[in-house]
């Protein structure tokens, strides 16, 4: 049941973001361990990934905004999502 039906209000659904709503990060850009030591406080929460010895690791609150990161590790394409 889209805006658009006849369907009771309490059943209809809304769309407060169209497609894309949302962007996705492409190609990221990552920073050395040394400067992320200086730049990121030490509890932030991030997600890891190791593949074939490429690891990454991709910042909790970033994915909040975005919710999906395009990315190649370890020569595999990958999604990370939140």
């Amino acid at each position: 049941a889209g805006p658009s039906s006849s369907a009771p209000p309490e059943l209809k659904i809304v769309t407060l973001l169209g497609f894309d709503g949302i962007r996705s990060i492409e190609n990221p850009r990552f920073v050395s361990i040394d400067i992320a030591d200086e730049t990121y406080d030490p509890t932030e929460l991030v997600l890891g990934v190791e593949i074939e010895g490429d690891a990454r690791a991709y910042s909790v609150p970033l994915l909040s905004r975005h919710e999906i990161v395009n990315d190649v590790v370890g020569g595999k394409p990958i999604a990370v999502t939140w």
